[in-house]
Protein backbone atom coordinates (compact mmCIF):
# COMPACT_ATOMS: atom_id res chain seq x y z
CA UNK A 1 0.00 0.00 0.00
CA UNK A 2 1.17 3.77 -0.42
CA UNK A 3 1.88 6.01 2.05
CA UNK A 4 -1.25 5.83 4.60
CA UNK A 5 -2.76 9.22 4.95
CA UNK A 6 -4.66 8.27 8.20
CA UNK A 7 -4.00 11.58 10.52
CA UNK A 8 -4.10 9.79 13.65
CA UNK A 9 -0.26 8.71 13.01
CA UNK A 10 1.73 11.44 13.70
CA UNK A 11 3.95 12.77 11.10
CA UNK A 12 1.66 12.00 8.24
CA UNK A 13 0.04 15.35 7.91
CA UNK A 14 1.61 18.71 6.80
CA UNK A 15 1.74 21.59 9.27
CA UNK A 16 -1.92 22.89 9.90
CA UNK A 17 -1.15 26.65 9.07
CA UNK A 18 1.31 25.67 6.14
CA UNK A 19 -1.76 23.63 4.47
CA UNK A 20 -3.92 26.32 4.72
CA UNK A 21 -2.04 29.31 3.23
CA UNK A 22 -1.35 26.73 0.36
CA UNK A 23 -4.83 25.46 -0.23
CA UNK A 24 -6.11 29.36 -0.28
CA UNK A 25 -3.17 29.61 -2.89
CA UNK A 26 -4.13 26.39 -4.90
CA UNK A 27 -7.64 27.50 -4.68
CA UNK A 28 -8.19 30.76 -6.20
CA UNK A 29 -6.79 28.81 -9.86
CA UNK A 30 -8.02 25.53 -9.05
CA UNK A 31 -11.26 23.78 -9.10
CA UNK A 32 -12.43 20.60 -7.51
CA UNK A 33 -15.25 18.89 -8.65
CA UNK A 34 -16.52 16.16 -6.43
CA UNK A 35 -19.37 13.97 -7.97
CA UNK A 36 -22.02 11.98 -5.73
CA UNK A 37 -25.44 11.35 -6.29
CA UNK A 38 -26.59 13.08 -2.68
CA UNK A 39 -25.48 15.96 -1.07
CA UNK A 40 -26.55 18.67 1.17
CA UNK A 41 -29.09 18.45 2.82
CA UNK A 42 -29.37 14.71 2.37
CA UNK A 43 -28.67 13.21 5.61
CA UNK A 44 -27.49 9.69 4.48
CA UNK A 45 -24.08 8.49 5.47
CA UNK A 46 -22.42 9.56 2.46
CA UNK A 47 -24.04 12.97 2.14
CA UNK A 48 -23.05 13.58 5.46
CA UNK A 49 -19.29 13.40 5.13
CA UNK A 50 -19.03 14.61 1.50
CA UNK A 51 -20.67 17.91 3.10
CA UNK A 52 -18.61 18.12 6.27
CA UNK A 53 -15.07 17.57 3.56
CA UNK A 54 -16.49 20.35 0.78
CA UNK A 55 -17.81 22.81 3.56
CA UNK A 56 -14.11 22.67 5.01
CA UNK A 57 -11.87 23.00 1.84
CA UNK A 58 -14.03 26.22 0.67
CA UNK A 59 -13.57 27.64 3.99
CA UNK A 60 -9.76 26.91 3.74
CA UNK A 61 -9.85 29.29 0.33
CA UNK A 62 -10.64 26.27 -2.46
CA UNK A 63 -13.04 26.41 -4.97
CA UNK A 64 -15.05 23.78 -4.48
CA UNK A 65 -18.05 22.72 -6.67
CA UNK A 66 -20.91 19.50 -6.22
CA UNK A 67 -22.31 17.10 -8.60
CA UNK A 68 -25.07 15.41 -7.41
CA UNK A 69 -28.58 15.00 -7.84
CA UNK A 70 -31.59 16.72 -7.20
CA UNK A 71 -33.56 14.45 -4.87
CA UNK A 72 -32.93 13.02 -1.34
CA UNK A 73 -31.91 9.40 0.01
CA UNK A 74 -35.01 8.95 2.19
CA UNK A 75 -37.04 11.08 -0.08
CA UNK A 76 -37.09 10.71 -3.82
CA UNK A 77 -40.38 12.87 -4.04
CA UNK A 78 -38.41 15.74 -3.34
CA UNK A 79 -37.01 18.21 -5.71
CA UNK A 80 -33.85 20.11 -4.87
CA UNK A 81 -32.43 23.51 -6.49
CA UNK A 82 -30.53 22.77 -10.03
CA UNK A 83 -28.03 25.76 -8.69
CA UNK A 84 -27.20 26.63 -4.94
CA UNK A 85 -24.48 28.20 -3.27
CA UNK A 86 -23.59 26.84 0.41
CA UNK A 87 -21.65 27.77 2.67
CA UNK A 88 -18.82 29.05 -0.44
CA UNK A 89 -19.81 25.59 -2.15
CA UNK A 90 -21.78 25.74 -5.81
CA UNK A 91 -23.62 23.04 -5.91
CA UNK A 92 -25.06 21.59 -9.38
CA UNK A 93 -27.46 18.76 -9.14
CA UNK A 94 -28.62 17.46 -12.53
CA UNK A 95 -32.10 15.22 -13.28
CA UNK A 96 -32.16 11.88 -12.80
CA UNK A 97 -35.07 9.36 -12.40
CA UNK A 98 -36.34 9.00 -8.76
CA UNK A 99 -37.76 5.13 -8.57
CA UNK A 100 -36.26 5.11 -5.10
CA UNK A 101 -34.38 2.47 -3.37
CA UNK A 102 -37.36 -0.01 -2.86
CA UNK A 103 -36.37 -2.55 -5.88
CA UNK A 104 -33.20 -3.67 -7.84
CA UNK A 105 -34.25 -2.61 -11.14
CA UNK A 106 -35.53 0.96 -10.53
CA UNK A 107 -32.93 1.71 -8.55
CA UNK A 108 -30.66 0.70 -11.84
CA UNK A 109 -32.69 3.15 -13.93
CA UNK A 110 -32.03 5.67 -11.07
CA UNK A 111 -28.28 4.86 -11.14
CA UNK A 112 -28.04 4.92 -15.27
CA UNK A 113 -29.61 8.23 -15.32
CA UNK A 114 -27.64 9.84 -12.82
CA UNK A 115 -24.51 8.51 -14.65
CA UNK A 116 -26.12 9.77 -18.48
CA UNK A 117 -26.88 13.46 -17.02
CA UNK A 118 -23.65 13.37 -14.37
CA UNK A 119 -20.85 12.70 -17.16
CA UNK A 120 -23.07 15.16 -19.57
CA UNK A 121 -22.68 18.23 -16.92
CA UNK A 122 -18.92 16.88 -15.79
CA UNK A 123 -18.28 16.78 -19.12
CA UNK A 124 -18.86 21.18 -19.51
CA UNK A 125 -17.20 21.72 -16.33
CA UNK A 126 -13.68 20.23 -16.03
CA UNK A 127 -10.43 21.16 -17.89
CA UNK A 128 -6.95 20.82 -17.12
CA UNK A 129 -7.14 22.79 -14.07
CA UNK A 130 -10.07 20.32 -12.73
CA UNK A 131 -9.41 18.12 -9.42
CA UNK A 132 -12.26 15.16 -9.98
CA UNK A 133 -12.89 13.65 -6.86
CA UNK A 134 -15.50 10.51 -7.63
CA UNK A 135 -17.42 8.42 -4.43
CA UNK A 136 -19.54 5.32 -5.30
CA UNK A 137 -22.76 6.36 -4.63
CA UNK A 138 -23.68 5.32 -7.70
CA UNK A 139 -21.38 1.99 -7.71
CA UNK A 140 -19.12 2.10 -10.83
CA UNK A 141 -19.34 6.28 -10.53
CA UNK A 142 -15.06 6.41 -10.96
CA UNK A 143 -15.39 4.86 -14.61
CA UNK A 144 -17.32 7.89 -16.25
CA UNK A 145 -15.49 10.15 -14.11
CA UNK A 146 -12.07 9.11 -15.68
CA UNK A 147 -13.28 9.18 -19.22
CA UNK A 148 -14.22 12.78 -18.40
CA UNK A 149 -10.76 13.58 -16.79
CA UNK A 150 -9.07 12.08 -19.62
CA UNK A 151 -10.64 13.75 -21.93
CA UNK A 152 -10.85 17.20 -19.93
CA UNK A 153 -7.00 16.64 -18.94
CA UNK A 154 -8.10 17.07 -15.59
CA UNK A 155 -6.87 14.71 -12.44
CA UNK A 156 -9.51 12.51 -10.78
CA UNK A 157 -8.90 10.91 -6.99
CA UNK A 158 -11.74 8.15 -6.27
CA UNK A 159 -13.40 8.22 -2.70
CA UNK A 160 -14.07 4.37 -2.89
CA UNK A 161 -16.47 4.28 -0.14
CA UNK A 162 -17.28 0.52 -1.17
CA UNK A 163 -16.21 -1.81 -4.12
CA UNK A 164 -18.13 -2.72 -6.72
CA UNK A 165 -19.34 -5.59 -8.32
CA UNK A 166 -18.01 -7.23 -5.38
CA UNK A 167 -20.90 -6.56 -3.30
CA UNK A 168 -23.27 -7.06 -5.98
CA UNK A 169 -21.64 -10.49 -6.17
CA UNK A 170 -21.55 -11.18 -2.48
CA UNK A 171 -25.38 -10.32 -1.91
CA UNK A 172 -25.94 -12.86 -5.25
CA UNK A 173 -27.53 -10.20 -7.44
CA UNK A 174 -29.38 -11.42 -9.90
CA UNK A 175 -27.78 -11.50 -13.11
CA UNK A 176 -24.37 -9.75 -11.91
CA UNK A 177 -22.45 -12.88 -12.70
CA UNK A 178 -22.11 -12.48 -16.33
CA UNK A 179 -21.43 -8.69 -15.57
CA UNK A 180 -18.70 -8.66 -13.12
CA UNK A 181 -15.83 -10.15 -14.88
CA UNK A 182 -16.45 -6.64 -17.49
CA UNK A 183 -17.38 -4.25 -14.65
CA UNK A 184 -14.27 -5.16 -12.36
CA UNK A 185 -12.28 -4.48 -15.37
CA UNK A 186 -13.53 -1.08 -16.35
CA UNK A 187 -13.64 -0.26 -13.12
CA UNK A 188 -9.86 -1.07 -11.99
CA UNK A 189 -8.83 0.82 -15.21
CA UNK A 190 -10.59 3.72 -13.98
CA UNK A 191 -8.81 3.41 -10.67
CA UNK A 192 -5.45 3.05 -12.21
CA UNK A 193 -5.99 5.99 -13.82
CA UNK A 194 -6.25 8.26 -11.06
CA UNK A 195 -3.75 9.92 -9.40
CA UNK A 196 -4.80 7.88 -6.39
CA UNK A 197 -7.76 6.31 -4.97
CA UNK A 198 -8.74 7.02 -1.19
CA UNK A 199 -10.22 3.76 0.82
CA UNK A 200 -11.81 3.68 4.11
CA UNK A 201 -9.12 0.90 6.07
CA UNK A 202 -6.43 -1.68 5.43
CA UNK A 203 -8.59 -4.38 4.71
CA UNK A 204 -10.24 -2.33 1.51
CA UNK A 205 -6.70 -1.76 0.51
CA UNK A 206 -5.78 -4.91 0.26
CA UNK A 207 -8.52 -6.18 -1.79
CA UNK A 208 -7.57 -3.15 -4.83
CA UNK A 209 -4.04 -4.29 -4.68
CA UNK A 210 -5.12 -7.79 -5.15
CA UNK A 211 -7.06 -6.98 -8.25
CA UNK A 212 -3.88 -5.16 -9.18
CA UNK A 213 -4.20 -0.99 -8.49
CA UNK A 214 -0.54 0.68 -8.05
CA UNK A 215 -0.09 0.22 -4.29
CA UNK A 216 1.23 4.36 -4.59
CA UNK A 217 -2.12 4.49 -5.94
CA UNK A 218 -3.81 3.72 -2.23
CA UNK A 219 -4.54 5.76 0.41
CA UNK A 220 -6.08 5.27 3.47
CA UNK A 221 -8.37 7.72 5.03
CA UNK A 222 -10.47 6.56 7.49
CA UNK A 223 -14.19 7.71 8.03
CA UNK A 224 -15.85 9.55 10.57
CA UNK A 225 -18.53 11.01 12.75
CA UNK A 226 -18.90 14.38 14.44
CA UNK A 227 -18.59 12.93 18.20
CA UNK A 228 -18.32 16.87 19.25
CA UNK A 229 -21.89 16.37 19.08
CA UNK A 230 -22.29 13.81 21.24
CA UNK A 231 -21.64 14.26 24.88
CA UNK A 232 -19.78 11.54 26.03
CA UNK A 233 -20.05 9.57 28.21
CA UNK A 234 -23.66 10.32 28.78
CA UNK A 235 -25.92 8.64 31.28
CA UNK A 236 -28.51 6.58 28.97
CA UNK A 237 -30.91 6.81 31.82
CA UNK A 238 -30.70 10.67 31.63
CA UNK A 239 -32.07 10.85 28.21
CA UNK A 240 -35.00 12.31 27.30
CA UNK A 241 -35.68 9.93 24.71
CA UNK A 242 -35.98 7.13 27.62
CA UNK A 243 -39.25 8.53 28.64
CA UNK A 244 -40.65 9.53 25.18
CA UNK A 245 -39.98 6.13 24.28
CA UNK A 246 -41.21 4.54 26.96
CA UNK A 247 -37.80 2.95 28.06
CA UNK A 248 -37.76 3.55 31.13
CA UNK A 249 -34.51 2.03 33.59
CA UNK A 250 -33.92 -0.97 31.16
CA UNK A 251 -30.63 -2.30 29.79
CA UNK A 252 -31.01 -1.08 25.90
CA UNK A 253 -29.47 -2.74 23.42
CA UNK A 254 -29.43 -0.60 20.20
CA UNK A 255 -29.12 -0.77 16.34
CA UNK A 256 -29.04 2.47 14.89
CA UNK A 257 -28.82 3.57 10.99
CA UNK A 258 -29.46 1.23 7.39
CA UNK A 259 -31.37 -1.53 7.38
CA UNK A 260 -29.06 -3.00 4.11
CA UNK A 261 -28.33 -6.14 2.87
CA UNK A 262 -25.18 -6.57 3.69
CA UNK A 263 -26.20 -6.35 7.72
CA UNK A 264 -27.06 -9.46 9.58
CA UNK A 265 -30.01 -9.07 11.88
CA UNK A 266 -30.91 -13.19 12.21
CA UNK A 267 -28.22 -13.56 15.15
CA UNK A 268 -29.30 -10.58 16.99
CA UNK A 269 -33.28 -11.49 16.98
CA UNK A 270 -32.19 -14.82 17.60
CA UNK A 271 -30.33 -13.48 21.30
CA UNK A 272 -33.31 -11.11 21.61
CA UNK A 273 -35.34 -14.43 21.86
CA UNK A 274 -32.96 -15.48 24.13
CA UNK A 275 -33.15 -12.87 26.18
CA UNK A 276 -37.31 -12.86 26.17
CA UNK A 277 -38.00 -13.14 29.88
CA UNK A 278 -35.86 -10.24 31.00
CA UNK A 279 -38.23 -7.45 31.73
CA UNK A 280 -35.50 -5.05 31.82
CA UNK A 281 -33.45 -5.72 28.87
CA UNK A 282 -34.81 -4.39 25.76
CA UNK A 283 -33.56 -4.22 21.79
CA UNK A 284 -34.14 -0.91 19.75
CA UNK A 285 -34.10 -0.64 16.25
CA UNK A 286 -33.68 2.93 15.09
CA UNK A 287 -33.53 3.68 10.79
CA UNK A 288 -34.64 2.05 7.79
CA UNK A 289 -33.72 0.05 4.80
CA UNK A 290 -34.15 -2.85 2.60
CA UNK A 291 -34.19 -5.43 5.51
CA UNK A 292 -36.63 -3.06 8.07
CA UNK A 293 -39.91 -5.08 6.47
CA UNK A 294 -37.98 -8.73 7.60
CA UNK A 295 -37.00 -8.13 10.83
CA UNK A 296 -39.96 -6.51 11.64
CA UNK A 297 -41.97 -9.60 10.42
CA UNK A 298 -39.53 -11.68 12.51
CA UNK A 299 -40.15 -10.00 14.90
CA UNK A 300 -43.67 -10.57 14.90
CA UNK A 301 -43.00 -14.48 14.11
CA UNK A 302 -40.97 -14.98 17.00
CA UNK A 303 -43.69 -13.17 19.23
CA UNK A 304 -40.89 -10.74 20.57
CA UNK A 305 -42.30 -8.13 23.34
CA UNK A 306 -38.67 -6.90 23.80
CA UNK A 307 -38.00 -5.09 20.57
CA UNK A 308 -39.08 -1.78 18.89
CA UNK A 309 -39.03 0.24 16.49
CA UNK A 310 -38.05 3.96 15.70
CA UNK A 311 -37.68 5.57 12.24
CA UNK A 312 -34.27 7.70 11.29
CA UNK A 313 -33.92 10.47 13.44
CA UNK A 314 -33.28 14.18 12.59
CA UNK A 315 -30.04 15.20 12.33
CA UNK A 316 -31.06 17.51 15.32
CA UNK A 317 -31.85 15.16 17.50
CA UNK A 318 -28.72 11.84 16.19
CA UNK A 319 -26.88 12.78 19.31
CA UNK A 320 -29.10 12.56 21.78
CA UNK A 321 -30.89 9.30 19.83
CA UNK A 322 -27.26 7.27 19.91
CA UNK A 323 -26.79 8.10 23.72
CA UNK A 324 -30.23 6.23 24.18
CA UNK A 325 -28.59 2.64 23.90
CA UNK A 326 -26.53 1.26 26.90
CA UNK A 327 -24.62 -0.95 24.16
CA UNK A 328 -25.21 -0.82 20.24
CA UNK A 329 -25.43 -3.35 17.65
CA UNK A 330 -22.94 -3.51 14.38
CA UNK A 331 -22.81 -6.24 11.95
CA UNK A 332 -21.29 -6.72 8.61
CA UNK A 333 -21.89 -9.90 6.59
CA UNK A 334 -18.43 -11.93 6.71
CA UNK A 335 -18.52 -12.46 2.48
CA UNK A 336 -18.25 -8.36 2.70
CA UNK A 337 -15.37 -7.80 5.08
CA UNK A 338 -13.34 -5.43 3.13
CA UNK A 339 -15.73 -4.46 0.87
CA UNK A 340 -17.54 -2.03 3.24
CA UNK A 341 -17.00 0.18 6.52
CA UNK A 342 -20.30 0.44 7.88
CA UNK A 343 -20.54 4.21 8.98
CA UNK A 344 -22.15 3.65 12.32
CA UNK A 345 -19.36 2.51 13.80
CA UNK A 346 -17.75 5.58 14.11
CA UNK A 347 -20.97 7.36 15.55
CA UNK A 348 -21.30 4.51 17.76
CA UNK A 349 -17.65 5.09 19.41
CA UNK A 350 -18.25 8.61 19.40
CA UNK A 351 -21.11 8.11 21.33
CA UNK A 352 -19.30 5.98 24.29
CA UNK A 353 -21.07 3.25 24.41
CA UNK A 354 -19.66 -0.62 24.15
CA UNK A 355 -19.82 -1.91 20.02
CA UNK A 356 -21.48 -5.07 19.88
CA UNK A 357 -20.04 -6.70 16.43
CA UNK A 358 -22.18 -9.72 14.39
CA UNK A 359 -19.68 -10.99 11.64
CA UNK A 360 -16.02 -11.94 10.81
CA UNK A 361 -14.00 -12.23 13.92
CA UNK A 362 -10.82 -12.22 12.47
CA UNK A 363 -11.92 -9.24 10.30
CA UNK A 364 -10.96 -5.53 10.53
CA UNK A 365 -13.21 -4.40 12.86
CA UNK A 366 -13.46 -7.00 15.28
CA UNK A 367 -10.08 -6.90 15.53
CA UNK A 368 -10.04 -3.12 16.05
CA UNK A 369 -13.03 -3.56 19.00
CA UNK A 370 -11.02 -6.17 20.33
CA UNK A 371 -7.84 -4.52 20.81
CA UNK A 372 -9.64 -1.42 22.28
CA UNK A 373 -11.41 -3.38 24.85
CA UNK A 374 -14.29 -1.69 23.32
CA UNK A 375 -16.65 -4.31 23.01
CA UNK A 376 -17.21 -7.65 21.86
CA UNK A 377 -17.35 -9.51 18.43
CA UNK A 378 -19.35 -12.23 17.40
CA UNK A 379 -19.53 -14.88 14.76
CA UNK A 380 -23.20 -14.60 12.57
CA UNK A 381 -24.96 -17.50 14.05
CA UNK A 382 -23.73 -17.18 17.53
CA UNK A 383 -26.71 -16.10 19.23
CA UNK A 384 -26.12 -17.61 22.02
CA UNK A 385 -22.91 -16.48 22.57
CA UNK A 386 -24.50 -12.89 22.12
CA UNK A 387 -27.26 -13.34 24.39
CA UNK A 388 -24.60 -14.61 27.41
CA UNK A 389 -22.88 -11.44 26.56
CA UNK A 390 -25.57 -8.93 27.08
CA UNK A 391 -26.91 -10.75 29.97
CA UNK A 392 -23.32 -10.29 31.09
CA UNK A 393 -23.57 -6.07 30.29
CA UNK A 394 -26.72 -5.64 31.74
CA UNK A 395 -25.59 -7.04 35.45
CA UNK A 396 -22.16 -5.17 35.25
CA UNK A 397 -23.14 -1.36 34.48
CA UNK A 398 -19.04 -0.80 35.39
CA UNK A 399 -17.68 -3.05 32.75
CA UNK A 400 -20.37 -1.44 30.35
CA UNK A 401 -19.18 2.00 31.29
CA UNK A 402 -15.51 1.13 31.29
CA UNK A 403 -15.94 -0.09 27.24
CA UNK A 404 -17.72 2.88 27.05
CA UNK A 405 -14.81 5.07 27.56
CA UNK A 406 -12.49 2.90 25.38
CA UNK A 407 -15.11 3.34 23.04
CA UNK A 408 -14.85 7.05 23.08
CA UNK A 409 -10.91 7.05 23.35
CA UNK A 410 -10.91 5.27 20.38
CA UNK A 411 -13.26 7.51 18.47
CA UNK A 412 -10.64 10.40 19.29
CA UNK A 413 -7.66 9.16 18.88
CA UNK A 414 -8.64 7.59 14.98
CA UNK A 415 -12.19 8.73 14.32
CA UNK A 416 -12.90 12.58 14.69
CA UNK A 417 -13.75 15.01 12.04
CA UNK A 418 -11.07 17.42 12.25
CA UNK A 419 -8.19 14.96 12.24
CA UNK A 420 -9.58 12.74 8.70
CA UNK A 421 -10.34 16.96 7.62
CA UNK A 422 -7.08 17.97 7.86
CA UNK A 423 -5.63 15.00 6.15
CA UNK A 424 -7.88 15.35 3.61
CA UNK A 425 -7.06 18.44 2.83
CA UNK A 426 -3.26 17.53 2.60
CA UNK A 427 -3.78 15.11 0.09
CA UNK A 428 -5.68 17.52 -2.19
CA UNK A 429 -3.12 20.35 -1.39
CA UNK A 430 -0.82 18.24 -2.71
CA UNK A 431 -2.28 16.57 -6.12
CA UNK A 432 -3.96 20.17 -6.46
CA UNK A 433 0.47 21.37 -6.12
CA UNK A 434 0.66 18.50 -8.83
CA UNK A 435 -1.87 19.44 -10.99
CA UNK A 436 -0.63 23.27 -11.37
Amino acid sequence: MGPSLEASKPGQAMNQGRIETIGATIGRSMRLIFVNRFFHPDHSATSQILSDLAFHLAEAGFDVHILTSRQLYDDPSRVLPKRESVRGVRVNRVWSTRFGRGRLLPRAVDYLTFYLSATAKLATLADSATLVIAETDPPLLSVPCALVARLKRSTAINWTQDLFPEIAESLHVPGIALLAPLLRRLRNLSLNLARTNVVLGDGMAARLRAEGIAHEKIDVIHNWFPGETVPAPAQPTANPLRAEWDLGQKFVVGYSGNFGRAHDFATTLDAAALLRDLPDLHFLFVGAGAQRAWVEARVVELGLTNVSFRPYQPLERLATSLSVPDAHLVSLKPELEGLIVPSKFYSVLAAGRPVLFVGDRKGEMAMCIEEAGCGRAFSVGAAADLATAIRELASHPADVAEMGERARALWAARFKRQQALATWQALVTKVSAGVR
